[in-house]
């Protein structure tokens, strides 16, 4: 029996406490004086925005945003992938100034940063040739640092990264390969990503240029993602086992739910992993299936290798 693994925001809650969508406006992130402008434009359109919606969600305001000028859209793109990127941020002073990096794929440094080990001892336990892999809404880069370039691929075994390797510079010379058997579909895009390519670290998320997919209602994959959407549905076609952790099933996210319901008709067991999990409309998506629900780690250890171990309880 195959498993695909489907990780939503909630993954990256409960491993690194990186907020969910009503969270994303917290501003909590540390500006260097060059973002210190953008900052308070972003925290300025928010305030005024609440004003006149008191009650208005997260991703609502970003759609107005997006619609909005030239410069207002890039500023809350910079926004979001910059606020996703702080946890995997570090500094050091060097040649008589501070200096910014974030973190490469495969340093050894990031599993200082809280919840990275925590999403590695998870994704683990799904590891071997039963894993059809792994499909993901998340563009931060937990599941890369998790797993380490030998241990994913992007849908192509081999693929070289555009950047250096593990910071010091002693591999830089190297061509960085993704060589890891475990497919990663990340079909809202990532932080390590531009229109150019994809990176050995998150430094798009700094600069404001990432390839992501900002979370509006209604949300549609741009062109550029066709081939995430495209190993995403594979994925969850070669699955009998589907495990979803995170994932609150909004009714807005039309583009993914409907994935999730044409490429998973052979699935026969269903494992929802949330803090508050509501079986109802996975129900309605995998009618066939045994929908299973538990809380996560530690809570839900239990359930949660009772399931892998035994292919999912019964009805």
């Amino acid at each position: 029996m195959s498993l695909a693994v489907f990780l939503g925001a909630g993954f990256s809650k409960w491993a690194a406490d990186l907020p969910l969508a009503r969270d994303l406006f917290d501003f909590d992130i540390e500006p260097w004086p060059r973002e210190e402008k953008q900052l308070n434009c972003i925290r300025s359109l928010k305030e005024r925005w609440d004003v006149v919606h008191p009650n208005g969600l997260a991703e609502q305001f970003v759609a107005d945003i997006l619609n909005s000028s030239n410069e207002n859209r890039a500023t809350i793109k910079w926004y979001l992938s910059r606020r996703l990127s702080e946890l995997f941020i570090w500094q050091e002073y060097h040649h008589g100034k501070w200096r910014r990096h974030s973190l490469m794929i495969d340093e050894n440094r990031r599993f200082r940063v809280e919840g990275v080990a925590m999403a590695r001892d998870l994704l683990q336990r799904f590891a071997g040739p039963h894993l059809a892999g792994i499909v993901t809404t998340n563009y931060d880069l937990l599941v890369e640092y998790a797993l380490g370039t030998k241990g994913f691929n992007y849908g192509i075994q081999g693929e070289i990264l555009r950047g250096r390797g593990a910071y010091p510079l002693s591999q830089w010379r190297n061509p960085i390969r993704l060589r890891g058997q475990v497919s990663l579909a990340k079909i809202h895009g990532s932080i390590s990503w531009d229109e150019h390519g994809r990176y050995t670290d998150g430094r798009r998320g700094l600069s404001g240029q990432a390839l992501i997919v900002a979370p509006t209602p209604e949300k549609e994959p741009p062109r550029s993602l066709e081939r995430e959407w495209t190993l995403a549905s594979r994925i969850l076609h070669q699955a009998t086992r589907l495990l979803v952790f995170g994932f609150a099933f909004n009714p807005y996210d039309e583009a993914v739910l409907t994935l999730l319901s044409r490429a998973g008709q052979q699935v026969e067991s269903v494992l929802l992993v949330n803090r508050t999990p509501n079986s109802e409309p996975a129900s309605r998506l995998w009618p066939r299936a045994n929908i299973t629900t538990c809380q996560p780690p530690p809570e839900g250890d239990s359930v949660l290798r009772s399931w892998l171990s035994e292919g999912g309880p019964r009805r």
